[in-house]
C-alpha cells in the first residue's frame, strides 16, 4: 500500500485544490501515472503515483483544499476488478443481481443506485468537475442526478435536477412565491465561488497596493520607425527563423533589458531593510486566460536574440492556455511587461507584480495629428506606454528617464541593435 501526497509545490506554495480526479476508485494505476490536478496559486500540478497497483481509497473530493504532505489518496498493491461497479469491490454479488435482468443498464445508474443504498462509501459518482461545482454551489446531491445522456453527470443534468418539481410538493408551491418576493426578482444576481486563481489573484494586487508606494508615469511612443523596419524584414525574418514571427513584443522586451541596465534599481525589490539590485533580466510577460492574468517569465534575454524572445513568448503563451504551464515557468522574474493594447486599451496604470520595483504598460497603436515643427503636422501611429513603480525604491527622476530610453530606442530602432 502506497499513500498518495500533495507534493512540494515551491516556496511561497503551501497548499493547493483538487482540480479533477483523473482516475477513479478501483482504476488500475501505473507507477509514475498522473492521477489527480491540483490548481495552485500560480499553476496547475499534475500528481503522479509513485507504485503501481488500484486506486483503492481518495481521501479529498474536486474543490477541497489540501495542504503540502497532507494525504490525498491510497493505492493498494493489485489489479483492478472488470467489474463495471469496481468502485466497491465488496458489494459486487449486489448490483449483479439487480442488474441479471438488465445488461443494458449505464454505470451512471449503478452508481447512483450504490451511492443510495450507502451514504457512507466511498464510492465516487461519474461527473465532470464543471458538473461538481455546481452541483455544490446548488445543494445537489449526484446520487439523485439522472444523466439525460451517456454514463457522466454533465452540468446541464445538474440544472435539470435543481430545477423545482411541483407535483411532488404541490403544498410548498407557496415558498417559491415567498423567496422571488425576498429575493427581489427585478434586480436578479447570480453568485459565483471565485476560483482559487482569482482568490489568489485578488488577495496579491491587494497586498501590492497595500504595501507598496506605487506611482504611475506616462510617455509617448511614435511608432512610424519600428513599424516600417518590421514590414520590411518580416518576411525574410521568419524565413530565417523557422517560421518565428517578428511582433512588437520583442522589441519592447530588448527595450526594457537596455533601460534596465542603465537604470538598475528597477530591476530591484525591497527585502526587508535591504535593496536587492538583480543583476539577471527575467521578464515576466503578462498573458490573459480563461481563469486571469498568468505571468509566464523568459529567461535570459540580455542573452537571446529577437527570434528567441519571440518563440519563448508564443511558447508561453501556448502553455498558459492550455494550462501546461510549470512552476519554473513562473518563478524568478525581475521585471514584467503588459501588453493591454492587444484588447484596445488606450491607457492604464498596470499594477506592480509582486515584490518587483516596477512594471511597463503598452497600449494600442492609434494614429493621431503630431507636431512635427512649428510649422507642420503629420498624422502617426503613437502608443501610450505607462511604467507603475514602487517610489520607495525609485525616484520620479529614474522612472520618468527609464520611459525615455524606452521611448527613444522604439523610436530608433538600429539604436535597438547595437544596444542588443
Amino acid at each position: 500500500m502506497s499513500e498518495v501526497k500533495v507534493p512540494e509545490l515551491a516556496e511561497s506554495i503551501t497548499e493547493g485544490t483538487i482540480s479533477e480526479w483523473l482516475k477513479s476508485v478501483g482504476d488500475q494505476v501505473e507507477k509514475g501515472e498522473n492521477i489527480v490536478e491540483l490548481e495552485t496559486d500560480k499553476v496547475n500540478v499534475e500528481v503522479i503515483s509513485e507504485v503501481a497497483g488500484v486506486l483503492t481509497e481518495i481521501k479529498a473530493e474536486e474543490g477541497d483544499t489540501v495542504e503540502v504532505g497532507s494525504v490525498i489518496a491510497v493505492v493498494s498493491d493489485g489489479e483492478a476488478q472488470p467489474a463495471s461497479n469496481d468502485a466497491k469491490p465488496e458489494k459486487q454479488e449486489e448490483p449483479s443481481k439487480e442488474d441479471a435482468g438488465k445488461p443494458e443498464a449505464t454505470e451512471a445508474t449503478e452508481a447512483t443506485e450504490t451511492k443510495e443504498e450507502s451514504a457512507s462509501s466511498n464510492e465516487r459518482i461519474q461527473a465532470t468537475p464543471s458538473a461538481r461545482r455546481l452541483a455544490r454551489e446548488k445543494g445537489i446531491d449526484l446520487s439523485k442526478v439522472k444523466t439525460q445522456a451517456g454514463d457522466v453527470i454533465r452540468p446541464e443534468d445538474v440544472e435539470s435536477a435543481a430545477k423545482p418539481q411541483p407535483q411532488a410538493k404541490p403544498a410548498e408551491k407557496s415558498q417559491p412565491a415567498q423567496a422571488k418576493s425576498n429575493d427581489n426578482p427585478s434586480k436578479p444576481v447570480v453568485r459565483e465561488k471565485l476560483s482559487r486563481r482569482r482568490q489568489t489573484i485578488a488577495k496579491k494586487l491587494l497586498e501590492v497596493s497595500n504595501n507598496t508606494a506605487m506611482l504611475t508615469t506616462f510617455n509617448e511612443v511614435d511608432m512610424t520607425n519600428v513599424m516600417e523596419l518590421r514590414k520590411r524584414k518580416k518576411e525574410k525574418f521568419q524565413e530565417d527563423h523557422n517560421g518565428t514571427r517578428l511582433g512588437f513584443m520583442s522589441f519592447f522586451t530588448k527595450a526594457a533589458v537596455a533601460a534596465l541596465k542603465k537604470y538598475p534599481d528597477v530591476n530591484a525589490e525591497i527585502d526587508g531593510t535591504d535593496l536587492v539590485l538583480k543583476q539577471f533580466y527575467d521578464i515576466g510577460i503578462a498573458v490573459s486566460t480563461e481563469e486571469g492574468l498568468v505571468v509566464p517569465i523568459v529567461k535570459d534575454c540580455d542573452k537571446k536574440n529577437f527570434a528567441e524572445i519571440e518563440q519563448d513568448i508564443v511558447d508561453l503563451a501556448v502553455k498558459a492556455k492550455d494550462k501546461k504551464l510549470g512552476l519554473d515557468d513562473m518563478m524568478g522574474g525581475s521585471f514584467t511587461i503588459t501588453n493591454g493594447g492587444v484588447f484596445g486599451s488606450l491607457m492604464s496604470t498596470p499594477i506592480i507584480n509582486g515584490t518587483q520595483a516596477a512594471i511597463l504598460g503598452m497600449h494600442s497603436i492609434v494614429t493621431r495629428p503630431i507636431a512635427i515643427d512649428k510649422d507642420r503636422m503629420e498624422n502617426r501611429p503613437m502608443m501610450y506606454i505607462a511604467l507603475s513603480y514602487d517610489h520607495r525604491i525609485i525616484d520620479g527622476k529614474q522612472a520618468v528617464g527609464f520611459l525615455k530610453t524606452i521611448k527613444d530606442l522604439i523610436e530608433n530602432p538600429e539604436d535597438l541593435l547595437l544596444e542588443s
